[in-house]
């Protein structure tokens, strides 16, 4: 799963801030069209049920059988098969709007409170019905248990109350809070209260396992091993005929080679891979065999930032490892030039070129490797050929385009005199180092959205991190700045040409601090078979991001797909 959480602060409401996003580049793809909106061939518009989807998409360990919607390791194989949103925001249509729980919703003239019309007649998948009183639940247990508040809606975003009144439920705010509207619409799992205000899940939310969930998704969880979750459709769900596939087999790969051979003999249809080579060893294979890379956010080196780490929390040591890399070398080798290059602001050309400080960059010398500037810094922090500077970085096991990246970082820094040391765990593992923050360096990933902003947020507002040994939600480095977090709080509230000013002066810090040393640009990794399953998102189609580790996305594209020989 490349992004490591699916925390994703990405877009926002139907693409009013989305007048400052650049054109988008152009993703790399060999597809054939696959249009959701088809019609059944009796024209009826819908599908008869049947047929398996197998997902192939490595995580690096085996499945802990775990489903908690508010627990960053484990909310990817629960959001949008298990649990639903009040809306579904598409970041690659500029962030338009799909009703799912809330049948509409309406802001205030100042954007400081918003009301969801919340849908009528929906179940919870154990019979009862689901109401507005679940919304507001949801969303005062994020309140009551900060460590639910995956957002910061509570401590950043400024909300003060959640209420209902009949079928509405409305959100206030102290101020504008338009660019939450991701967060708080789309990327929070509703869930029931009558299950999660009893025992457990009510006192320890955030730990609880929630073996088996109750939602109000397009399936549910029929069984569960440490090797394959298997969904069943949900015969209950809300929208009607759907999902017309019956079942989700999810392996649990620890390495992408056996999922890579999956893929291309079609054993899997649905894909979240690297595959070096792709079209020799996955396209020719088969002329269902298609796959879409569409651009997203930054693949880097998440430095330990903590006083407690007095290297890597030393500025002179990431401006050096910054400076060392030749990033596309990373590209070319690591990542076969499938994914881009990216730089030190952390905005992602030429996807957000409007935002991109190109001079600054220039400026600062992080346009280009510096290896002697690199050789330098680290002499001025008492590093030499004699007492040469050793450091560990950990990665996710099985995630071969990581070690090949990882492997060219290790050279590169080698030049400097830095000795890299890569530790390959597992995915759990890896989860708990990062989050708490028992680590020197990390290599990872999030998600990005329809400006830089969102990522950048996840990646340096203060209020996405925790001390040492809590999990941070999303700012794993510890940075803290408050200059910075003014400029965020900023945001929500600047006209168009006020923000990209303001994720300007956000990056100048990227450049100045080295908080995070961005290697690659990601992608969404995304193979689909098209011999039995039909209703797949193309670069022609994207209703959704596509990659099977995106969420919610993973619930839009489980209910458009169907069984081809279901309909004979």
């Amino acid at each position: 799963m490349r992004a490591i959480k699916r925390v994703a602060v990405t877009a926002v409401a139907i693409g009013l801030l989305a007048a400052g996003c650049g054109g988008g580049d152009k993703p790399i793809g060999n597809a054939s069209s696959s249009n959701p909106g088809a019609t059944s061939s009796n024209g009826s518009g819908a599908f008869k049920k049947g047929g398996t989807v197998t997902i192939a998409n490595v995580a690096g360990q085996t499945w802990p059988c775990q489903f908690n919607p508010f627990n960053p390791a484990v909310n990817q194989q629960a959001m949008g098969f298990v649990y639903e949103p009040l809306t579904f925001v598409n970041v690659l249509k500029s962030g338009a709007t799909t009703p799912m729980l809330a049948t509409g919703f309406t802001w205030s003239p100042k954007k400081d409170s918003i009301t969801f019309t919340i849908r009528p007649g929906v179940k919870w998948s154990d019979g009862q019905p689901f109401t507005a009183d679940d919304v507001v639940f949801t969303f005062n247990q994020m309140k009551a248990q900060p460590a639910l508040d995956l957002y910061s809606l509570w401590t950043g975003a400024g909300l003060t109350s959640v209420t209902a009144a009949g079928d509405k439920v409305t959100l206030a705010f102290k101020a504008a809070a338009e660019p939450y509207f991701f967060n708080f619409a789309n990327q929070v799992g509703i869930v029931p209260k009558h299950i999660w205000s009893v025992g457990e899940p009510a006192t320890k939310a955030a730990t609880w396992a929630d073996a088996k969930p109750v939602g109000t998704g397009p399936f549910t969880v029929g069984s569960c091993s440490g090797n394959n979750i298997t969904y069943l459709a949900n015969g209950s769900y809300w929208q009607p005929g759907k999902p017309y596939v019956e079942k989700v087999q999810y392996p649990a790969y620890l390495d992408n080679n056996p999922a890579n051979l999956d893929l291309a003999s079609g054993k899997a249809q649905w894909g979240g891979q690297y595959i070096p080579n792709i079209d020799n060893f996955y396209k020719s294979k088969s002329p269902e065999n298609n796959y879409w890379f569409p651009p997203t956010a930054n693949v880097a080196i998440i430095p330990n930032l903590d006083p407690s780490r007095p290297v890597t929390s030393k500025l002179a040591v990431r401006q050096a490892i910054a400076y060392a890399l030749d990033r596309e070398q990373i590209s070319k080798i690591g990542e076969s030039g499938y994914q881009p290059a990216a730089n030190q602001t952390g905005v992602v050309t030429p996807t957000f070129d409007n935002y991109f400080d190109k001079d600054a960059l220039a400026a600062a010398g992080y346009d280009k490797p510096n290896p002697d500037k690199a050789k330098q810094l680290l002499e001025s922090a008492g590093y030499s050929a004699s007492n040469p500077l050793k450091l560990s970085i950990i990665t996710v096991t099985g995630y071969t385009d990581w070690d090949a990246s990882l492997a060219v970082v290790k050279q590169q820094l080698a030049k400097v005199g830095i000795e890299l040391t890569v530790q390959d765990l597992q995915q759990q593992s890896y989860n708990t180092k990062l989050f708490n923050g028992d680590y020197d360096l990390a290599y990872s990933s999030q998600s990005g959205g329809p400006t830089p902003y969102y990522e950048l947020r996840q990646l340096l507002y203060s209020k996405n991190t925790a001390p040492i040994g809590k999990a941070a939600s999303t700012n794993y480095s510890r940075y803290i700045k408050p200059e910075v977090d003014k400029l965020f709080d900023q945001y929500a509230s600047a006209d168009a040409d006020t923000q990209v000013k303001l994720i300007k002066q956000i990056s100048s810090y990227m450049i100045k601090d080295v908080p995070v040393i961005p290697t690659t640009e990601s992608v969404d990794w995304y193979q689909y078979n098209t011999k039995d399953i039909a209703g797949w998102p193309t670069e022609q189609e994207p209703y959704a991001q596509p990659a099977p580790y995106n969420i919610p996305d993973v619930g839009q594209v489980l209910a458009n797909l169907y069984s081809k020989s279901a309909q004979k």
